[in-house]
């Protein structure tokens, strides 16, 4: 009829549902299509990018954060492994990461995060690179 509209290919109209070609009105649930897995070196590359967001400056020699991940079906665990400058607010620094890599995490992928280790390899000193460019006091 006139103004009604036709579903479109592959739908049923009104039901969400899929009718696949070649099986004439057999509609295919939501749940039966299949399902999208993101895989964990997606999900470290998410997360350690989240840590680089997260710090407002890294030391000019530092290795960028590095992220491993365990995912067991919508969960992720994150281990983040950083580099930070001393002196500063270390505490406060992973508590940013770990806060930043949980959001992101949870927004890319749509994965839980009830778990964000954050590990500093190194503290790079201000006072030694200071020194070396000949600024000591």
């Amino acid at each position: 009829m006139p103004g009604e509209s036709v579903p479109a290919a592959g739908e049923l109209a009104g039901s969400g549902a899929v009718v696949r070609p070649g099986s004439p009105g057999r509609a295919v649930a939501a749940a039966d299509r299949g399902a999208t897995r993101i895989a964990d070196r997606v999900v470290a590359k998410i997360a350690a990018h989240a840590a680089r967001e997260a710090l407002d400056v890294l030391p000019p020699d530092a290795v960028r954060p590095h992220a491993t991940v365990v995912v067991h079906h919508d969960t992720a665990r994150v281990r983040v492994s950083l580099e930070l400058d001393y002196p500063s607010d270390i505490g406060g620094q992973c508590g940013a990461v770990r806060r930043q890599v949980s959001r992101r995490v949870e927004e890319l992928a749509g994965m839980s995060v009830p778990e964000v280790a954050v590990q500093v390899e190194r503290l790079h000193s201000v006072q030694a690179r200071g020194a070396a460019h000949g600024r000591t006091q």
